[in-house]
């Protein structure tokens, strides 16, 4: 299933995508997703065979979850980005986190911060957790903790993040720079989460063609991972890294200004188009 999340911003409503023109109100079945996956599955069929459904009226799409309680990051998480980056391939994951009202909708614009000089893009690959965990003993019980799978554009100012001492969260973290969705995708309709491939353009011209198939850990030894430091709560966003041909690894370094147009997506997971403006 889609579940997305659709109205103007701070008033979003929450529903399952049938087709391009019909979805389901699921306003009062969302909890269920994270709590009882199988019985929302369910009662949102039973709707669609009822014939519950409306009709897409042009609403803003906003990002598919709530803002979540975190938004976790894995850095160098692929091994063709390490690369191009000069830096070694991580033995363990690398962990930041990005301030979670960095989260916004698929296609609202992205602000450049005051100060910002040097300003880049990331397609990824984003996990929502769907229960609480700590201490996931193997892969099989990470992967059944997770809700689903969406589309995340990792925004960063790496003047901020590499110049400025400090944790990478500084050049992370500011509003507007974690594009999301435009809809999460339940696992049972991926195939397989590690052969999705993904890109990104800018104004039009390819600067990310990449594939899951070359991250460094996979979305389950992620989460795994990550519980044995932490506690996972429902709705918790993970960004998983991104493949190469971010601004920075360009030899002279290219960076985004008010005006470009930043258009990416993830096999299955859908696309994003988001624009540039300038700080307040």
């Amino acid at each position: 299933m889609k579940l997305m999340r659709i109205g103007d911003a701070g008033a979003e409503r929450p529903v399952v995508r049938v087709d391009d023109d019909t979805y389901v109100d699921v306003a009062d079945l969302e909890d269920l997703l994270f709590t009882v996956p199988q019985e929302f599955r369910q009662l949102v069929d039973a709707r669609i065979t009822a014939g519950q459904v409306r009709r897409f009226a042009g609403e803003r799409v906003g990002a598919p979850i709530r803002r979540p309680h975190q938004i976790l990051c894995i850095g160098l998480n692929y091994r063709d980005h390490a690369a191009e980056t000069g830096q070694a391939v991580p033995a363990e994951p690398i962990l930041f986190t990005k301030s979670p009202n960095t989260l916004v909708g698929p296609y609202d614009d992205v602000r450049q911060p005051r100060g910002s000089t040097k300003l880049d893009w990331e397609v990824e690959l984003g996990i929502v957790i769907g229960r609480r965990a700590s201490y996931l003993a193997g892969h099989a019980a990470a992967r059944d903790v997770i809700a689903g799978y969406l589309v995340c554009n990792d925004v960063s100012e790496r003047a901020f993040q590499t110049e400025r001492g400090g944790q990478w969260s500084k050049g992370k973290s500011a509003e507007t720079f974690n594009p999301a969705g435009p809809w999460l995708v339940t696992p049972d309709e991926i195939a397989d989460v590690s052969a999705l491939g993904m890109w990104l353009d800018v104004n039009g011209v390819r600067r990310q063609t990449g594939s899951t198939a070359t991250m460094v850990f996979d979305p389950y030894e992620i989460v795994r991972y990550l519980s044995q430091f932490l506690v996972l709560e429902p709705g918790d966003l993970i960004n998983t890294g991104t493949p190469p041909g971010v601004g920075m690894g360009f030899d002279p370094p290219v960076w985004l200004s008010p005006g470009d147009v930043m258009e990416l997506g993830i096999d299955g997971l859908g696309s994003q188009r988001q624009t540039v403006v300038a700080p307040r």
